[in-house]
């Protein structure tokens, strides 16, 4: 993790930094990260304790604790890399490894391997779960949770196509900071289509902007799974000239005509397009 500058990518504050960064930033302490797992259905990954959100974590993904002071865990996703606060309570430690990634936009975890028995947690997709048996059409999990077969897939057998992750989201509603079914952003959107099919990407617009892809020069047609993007906004090329976003215009993840968006965001004093980018690759 090198050092940028950037609060979101240095895990360091007043009290203690990354050992890594020992010799480069200053800190009382240095510290090596302990990883532990959500075990909320989502929690927020705040810029300072009790502050603002910057991000979200689902159930299951890890975290890299550095300490944890009032109630709070300071660290990074394990996903990505960014720095931030997590609630103390909603975090344990890293005992279940997952097996499966939630791969369906929602589903429910049931105290038995039954459909009409009570349900334990609400599911968004890409939660984490560590898959121990199966008892007919369900999965069981460490927890003693019972999960449907079929929205479960295995961590390592990553999708295929960003694009079709994206589509899964189709109606969720806009949140600002939200990586999760139950609301998500423009960049939250594109981040776990990335992930999803076992591509690293980072968790903000102007970060995705700086590192994904291959910039394409002016008039180049745009493609399926081209990002295209404007200042504090990204969006997928799903065709020739329809885009989906996580928007504040529809306040939902929509389809868009390009030209339609470009126009509007454009009249709504947001700018011009500032890059359109292509490949599934970081370019640094």
């Amino acid at each position: 993790m090198p050092v940028t500058g950037d609060r979101r990518e240095t895990p360091a504050n007043t009290r203690v930094a990354a050992a890594h960064l020992a010799g480069l930033v200053q800190a009382p302490r240095y510290a090596d990260p302990v990883t532990q797992r959500v075990t909320r259905p989502v929690t927020d990954l705040l810029r300072d304790p009790g502050g603002a959100r910057d991000r979200q974590l689902v159930l299951g993904e890890g975290f890299e604790v550095l300490e944890i002071h009032d109630g709070h865990a300071f660290g990074w996703a394990a996903r990505d890399g960014f720095v931030g606060y997590v609630p103390a309570d909603a975090l344990s430690p890293d005992v279940h490894e997952p097996t499966h990634i939630v791969c369906v936009p929602a589903s429910h975890a049931y105290s038995a391997p039954n459909l009409k028995s009570p349900e334990i947690s609400a599911l968004s997709f890409g939660s984490r779960l560590r898959v121990v048996s199966a008892s007919g059409a369900f999965f069981e999990t460490a927890q003693g949770w019972f999960v449907p077969k079929p929205h479960l897939r295995p961590a390592n057998a990553p999708f295929a196509d960003p694009v079709t992750v994206a589509q899964l989201f189709f109606g969720v509603p806009y949140l600002w900071g939200g990586n999760s079914v139950w609301g998500i952003d423009c960049s939250g959107l594109v981040q776990a289509a990335w992930l999803a099919c076992g591509l690293s990407c980072p968790g903000d617009s102007d970060q995705q902007e700086r590192r994904l892809g291959m910039a394409m020069p002016d008039g180049t047609p745009f493609e399926r799974g081209d990002l295209l993007f404007w200042k504090g906004h990204v969006a997928l090329v799903v065709a020739t000239g329809v885009m989906i976003h996580a928007n504040a215009h529809t306040m939902s993840v929509a389809y868009e005509k390009i030209p339609d968006a470009i126009a509007r965001i454009a009249a709504q004093g947001d700018g011009e397009m500032t890059a359109h980018k292509r490949g599934t690759a970081e370019s640094d």
